[in-house]
């Protein structure tokens, strides 16, 4: 990947990571259409996600810093022996959610190579299908409750782990991570900003994790990468995320979140007619 390459890549990682639309499933399309697909080509997707993991923790700072700060609180209190499970603040019941939220990853780890090998079989049939998939979940959000939710205070562990089983199946190329989290949260009954805020800061660690797993093949050698790119295209997509996410927040304040959908059909339509092209005639659409 060039240094051009990683702007443009960085841009679409920025926009689409957090607009309902699928960070994998955009990279992959302009991979594949630039012949850029492969594994090298995952491997710098899994680098472009640290740029847009640093815009959640600078867009919910606040957040994340409260919960590191109730966490130690929390560890203190259990070695005093003054820990009191009934009482909790928005920020220690964010962390037990958080928790719980992750448990399906473990599951989906194990199928992760699966995950991968669609994301770089130069295939764009599946792109099509989830584009599709993502359009159901955010126009069957939008026919959900527009007003009150659960908030942080007293949001359930049903809904928590609902929102993490979506978000362990979002590694699918073409379904967005955020629109079905969110969407996930929404149909649930979870309010709003706690759908938004939470759909993101639960991302932070499944993100974090997957870079901790992957880019140590990519320093050992085993996979070329032009890193002053990589850092580049992380740069790009940091800055273009932070936008991105602010956009989301009044998307989904004024109930706009839903106009994606209509994006994304035609677009998933399109998409699977060209991969049902590409594998009746035998050749590769590259630009």
């Amino acid at each position: 990947m060039n240094l051009f390459d990683a702007v443009i890549q960085g841009i679409i990682q920025g926009l689409t990571e957090f607009l309902p639309v699928s960070s994998s499933g955009h990279l992959s399309l302009y991979q594949h259409f630039t012949g850029n697909s492969g594994e090298a080509a995952g491997i710098y997707s899994i680098l472009l996600h640290l740029g847009t993991l640093l815009a959640v923790c600078i867009a919910f700072y606040r957040d994340i810093w409260d919960m590191i700060k109730e966490f130690f609180a929390m560890v203190k209190e259990i070695f005093t022996g003054k820990f009191d499970k009934n009482n909790m603040t928005g920020a220690r019941r964010m962390i037990f959610l958080l928790i719980i939220s992750l448990v399906p990853l473990v599951f989906f780890y194990f199928i992760s190579d699966f995950y991968n090998s669609l994301s770089t079989d130069n295939d764009i049939i599946v792109e099509g299908l989830c584009f599709l998939l993502t359009a159901a979940l955010l126009i069957i959000s939008g026919r959900c409750v527009k007003t009150g939710g659960t908030t942080a205070e007293n949001m359930s562990w049903k809904q928590a782990l609902g929102m993490g089983i979506m978000q362990g199946i979002a590694p699918l190329p073409g379904l967005s991570r955020s629109g079905s989290t969110i969407s996930a949260g929404l149909i649930l009954g979870v309010s709003r900003d706690q759908a938004v805020a939470f759909s993101f800061i639960m991302g932070v660690p499944a993100v974090l994790a997957a870079n901790i797993l992957e880019v140590p093949a990519a320093v050992s050698g085993e996979v070329e990468i032009n890193w002053g790119a990589a850092l580049a295209g992380m740069a790009v997509s940091l800055i273009v995320g932070i936008a991105a996410i602010k956009t989301v927040k009044l998307l989904v304040k004024n109930d706009k979140f839903t106009k994606f959908a209509w994006y994304l059909v035609p677009l998933g339509v399109l998409m699977v007619a060209v991969g049902i092209f590409e594998h009746v005639t035998g050749t590769t659409i590259t630009f």
